[in-house]
């Protein structure tokens, strides 16, 4: 790029920050008093008469969410190893991680605090929690894009699965992997937030709480300034790592249509697995020797649920709930997967939206949700419609991200062969870069199922006063861990199930367009 269209490059993104501040500050003087939004001159006024106390909230809080992504990111690189070195264990731990990534969050954390007591564990913990799974999809997509004929090639030097694993599928993985890492840089920070609403003595989501529940609007947008920026910088330097260790183009996948190697009784695995999930919750709680009073047990939620005198209203207070925000969860779900699959569609056909679309789309994905839900449902009411807003833009900023870089990872040489028929952009992203962008897709949909319930119940938690979020956050005021258990129960069951849809149609559509993806 030459000297003159990089400083036409630097003069636009320039420009367009300057006309999103305007419209900020604008934006924040025609809504004055009504506590809703901070400009960036109040913003920038608190941060400098407050740099002190919020330096250190942000290297407490910096602390914790680098500790949980450094830990969550290398647990998903050893889990998606082994399950391509053991094939039998790939169910298991597909099954055991979707569980623990599907516990809600801000049910999880204050359990978390009564376990670790004072320190950081809730927070490096919640942080883990939240990136590993992300990491851990894509990077079992890429896993699998590895070419068969690489793979038949390592196999007739008479090598096995570890030198496939180092040699062959961990190279052809690493784009997957560096859309796994981008996404969960703003994950790890919303994890940590999430572990100081528990009771940490010191951070930026002590701070939030703080600002909230004294309804001080400019603390709360600097906080989510600072925030934004910090997931940002961390986006982007893993996208700077992405282009340094992968600069080369996308192998090409030559699998036949429909080859599979997956057996009938595959599918049934995991329902056999469902047990086990129950009696590792028992022993672990067992072992550790934790009080049923706050740990409970599987027979204690069968009790409650089932056995109890007042099961029945118990049923009925937890469906109603339930009900209030899957109401909300689905259509944001599919809003949120529509709008950042057709948003990545547009930047291929228009490479100019892309250069609007990123910054904006990973801006509104590193503002805290625990921050902006309360702003939005402020702005849209409480009823269904703010609700529906908060899941749509906490998921389709992952969605946006995997489908463009899956978009992108089409062969060279099948994109040559659409060129050499004159085939125009719309023809060529049609067949030839959605069909590539499948596995991504799929693995951002994966992602987005608790995602979409995390988002929900945030929001119902923080500002709605509706749903199975505000009986979370109820019932652990009130030390009712029972109904806190059950919710959580709850919750991962439908996820889980959720997630097992998914799954489905991810096999149906692999087994014509992707079948790679199907082999062990």
């Amino acid at each position: 790029m030459s000297i003159s269209r990089v400083s036409l490059f630097l003069a636009g993104q320039i420009l367009s920050v300057a006309v999103i501040l305007v419209v900020w500050e604008l934006l924040a003087r025609s809504l004055a008093g009504t506590y809703t939004v901070a400009g960036p001159v109040a913003v920038g006024s608190h941060i400098v008469a407050n740099v002190s106390v919020l330096l250190r909230a942000l290297v407490a809080t910096l602390k914790s969410a680098s500790l949980g992504y450094l830990c969550g990111n290398l647990a998903a690189i050893v889990l998606a190893g082994t399950a391509l070195l053991l094939p039998l264990a790939e169910r298991p731990i597909r099954l055991l991680s979707l569980v623990v990534f599907c516990l809600p969050l801000i049910a999880t954390g204050p359990i978390l605090r009564v376990l670790y007591g004072p320190g950081i564990g809730p927070q490096v913990t919640l942080s883990a929690l939240s990136v590993f799974y992300t990491t851990l999809i894509p990077l079992l997509a890429g896993l699998r894009a590895a070419p068969s004929v690489w793979l038949e090639l390592v196999e007739s030097y008479g090598r096995g699965s570890w030198t496939k694993l180092v040699h062959v599928r961990a190279m052809a993985s690493l784009p997957y992997l560096i859309a796994g890492l981008q996404i969960a840089a703003p994950a790890a920070f919303l994890g940590a937030l999430i572990g100081e609403f528990t009771g940490a003595e010191r951070g930026l989501g002590v701070l939030t709480l703080r600002a909230m529940r004294q309804l001080d609007t400019d603390a709360t947008w600097a906080i989510a300034a600072i925030a934004a920026s910090i997931s940002i910088v961390a986006y982007a330097l893993a996208g700077l790592l992405g282009r340094v260790i992968w600069p080369g183009a996308a192998p090409v996948l030559l699998v036949p249509p429909g080859k599979s190697n997956r057996r009938p009784w595959d599918r049934v695995i995991p329902v056999l697995l469902i047990p086990v999930v129950f009696v590792l919750w028992y022993v672990i709680m067992e072992s550790l020797g934790l009080n049923r009073f706050f740990a409970k047990r599987p027979d204690d939620i069968w009790n409650f649920l089932v056995q109890d005198e007042s099961a029945r209203k118990h049923r009925e207070t937890l469906g109603a709930a339930l009900l209030e925000t899957l109401s909300t969860v689905l259509p944001g779900y599919f809003a949120g997967l529509i709008l950042g699959a057709g948003l990545a569609a547009l930047c291929i056909l228009l490479p100019w939206v892309a250069r609007v679309v990123s910054p904006v789309s990973v801006t509104m994905r590193a503002v805290p949700i625990v921050t902006t839900a309360p702003l939005i449902v402020l702005w849209l009411g409480r009823e269904a419609a703010g609700v529906i807003t908060i899941v749509a833009v906490m998921i389709f900023f992952p969605t946006l991200i995997a489908c463009l870089q899956g978009m992108r990872l089409a062969p060279k040489a099948v994109l040559d062969v659409f060129e050499s028929y004159g085939s125009n952009k719309l023809q060529t992203l049609i067949y030839a870069r959605v069909p590539a962008s499948l596995p991504a897709f799929f693995a951002s949909a994966r992602i987005a199922v608790p995602a979409a319930v995390l988002a929900a119940t945030v929001a119902e938690w923080l500002a709605t006063g509706k749903g199975i979020g505000n009986l979370m956050a109820l019932s652990a005021s009130t030390s009712d861990y029972n109904m806190l258990w059950s919710a959580i129960f709850a919750l991962t069951v439908v996820a889980v199930l959720a997630h097992g849809l998914v799954g489905w149609a991810e096999e149906a559509v692999f087994a014509r367009y992707a079948p790679e993806q199907l082999q062990d």
